[in-house]
This record gives C-alpha cells, structure tokens and sequence, in this order.
C-alpha cells in the first residue's frame, strides 16, 4: 500500500499544482471569464487517464497467461521510463514550472476557448496518462489478490487533491525542489522494483529466458506470504527468489539512476565543457 501511495500522491501533486497554478493565475489575472475552459480541459484529462487505465485493466482480462505477462512486462519498462525521464525533469523545472505554464496560458488565451481547452487537457493529461500507466503496472507488481494496492494509490490520489487545494488557498507552503527532489528519489527505487518485475513478466511468457536461473531463494527466511515479505514486496517490490536477469536489471537500474538524480545541479553540463577547454 505504501509504494501505491507514495506513486499515487507524487503523480497526482504534480497535475494537482498545474491546475492550481492555471486557475490561480485566471482569478488574478481577473479573467474568470476563462475558468470553464480550463475546467472542460482537465475534467476530460481526467476522464481520459481512467479510461486509459480502465482499458489496461479489463483489455488485459480476455488475455491469455502469457500475453498477460507480456503486456504487463513490456508496459512496465515503458512506465519506468516515462516516470524516470518524469522525475528528472521535474527536478529540472519545479523551481520555474509557475512561469512555464502561465507563459503558456497566456499564448492560449490570446487564441481563444478551444486553445484554453486544450492547453488544460495537454497539461494535465500527460500526467494523468502517466499516472494510470504506471499505477497499473506497480498495482500488478505488488498486488497480492487484495485490494490494498489499489486503496494505496487511491489514497495517494486524494491526499494531492487536498494538497493542491491546500497551496491554492495559501495554507501550504513548503519548498517544491526539495519535496520532488526526495520524493523522486523514493520513486526511483519503486520503480527499479517495477523493472525487476517487468523483466520477470517477460520471462514467464517466455519473451527472455533465465525464468529458472536464480539469483538466491531466502523464501524459508522471508516468507513471500508473511509480514516482512509482504512489506518488503509492497515497497520495494522485494522478491525472495529473484532470477539473475531480475537482479542484475534491478542494479544497472537503480545504482547509475539514484546517482545522476542526487548529482549536484550542473555536474554533468560541467564536464563536456571541462573537456572541451582541456
């Protein structure tokens, strides 16, 4: 539940504060006039992320086993990717995402109603989309038969609304380059789990071999079904028999990942210039 919630409330903030920063620059702006558009927009962002999550969930049902596992593998190499290349780059632009965004409405309102609408959708719907993708995919890595990963993310979901609210009304303020900076960090290391079972995934449909190559088996130590294990499994997506393939992913992942997101700002735009000059 806990890795479901951490996903859930560090996607959802993110189209939290874009709605936020829309709508709060309209009513200061004084241009009320243009609060149904926007509204139209990330209303029908909304619908489409849960039709899209909606079509992942019961289109994979009339799948058989293994073109399951292969969608379910291939999607969770394409959602740690988005989210990867998502974390980085609101690291990048949280401290300037304000100005990003109003130099954009301000170009939409100059185009009229439909541009409003669609500046609205795009803002939010790349979340949104992003979102649904990779609940999916950390809801099925994790899940158990239960409901707790959906409850989990939900949760995480709802907690960003009232925290969008809560900064719109001024009652919240933290520092954002901080919290998406540690936050992301924390999302890295859901998401190596997610690669990891993606990869197995593949392997059960028999896309990759090595499914009986195993790394280690700690099963009579940690119990998949016991407490330890169903907490390391829900917020590492932990494994106790891991195949090879599954390790060496989860580390050529997550160690050169976590390094270049904690790297201090301009390190790497240092050294090809550094070079160059030499």
């Amino acid at each position: 539940m806990f890795a479901n919630y951490l996903i859930g409330l560090r996607e959802g903030l993110e189209a939290s504060l874009i709605v936020c920063i829309l709508i709060a620059y309209l009513v200061k702006t004084d241009r009320r006039d243009a609060l149904k558009p926007v509204w139209l927009g990330v209303g029908v962002a909304v619908l489409v992320a849960f039709g899209f999550g909606a079509a992942l969930e019961f289109g994979s049902q009339e799948m058989t086993f293994k073109a399951q596992e292969a969608l379910g593998g291939s999607l969770s190499i394409v959602a740690v990717g988005l989210v990867t290349w998502m974390v980085f780059w609101m690291r990048r632009t949280a401290r300037h995402l304000r100005t990003e965004l109003q130099g954009k409405l301000d170009a939409a309102l100059q185009m009229g109603t439909a541009a409003l609408v669609v500046t609205a959708f795009l803002a939010v719907g790349r979340e949104g989309l992003e979102t649904s993708l990779f609940v999916w995919t950390a809801v099925h890595a994790t899940s158990d038969g239960t409901t707790e990963p959906v409850i989990g993310a939900l949760l995480g979901l709802a907690t960003a609304v009232v925290l969008g609210w809560l900064f719109y009304r001024g009652a919240l303020r933290i520092n954002l380059a901080k919290f998406f900076t540690w936050t992301g960090g924390m999302l890295v290391v859901v998401a190596a789990g997610v690669l990891a079972y993606g990869v197995h995934d593949l392997q059960e449909a028999d896309f990759i071999g090595g499914l009986n190559t195993l790394a280690f088996d700690i099963s009579s130590t940690i119990a998949p079904d016991g407490w330890l294990g169903t907490l390391l499994k829900g917020v590492f997506n932990f494994q106790p028999d891991p195949t090879v393939l599954q390790v060496i992913v989860w580390c050529v992942y997550l160690v050169p990942t976590l390094a270049l997101f904690f790297a201090p700002p301009g390190l790497l735009s240092r050294r090809p210039r550094a070079r160059a000059e030499a």
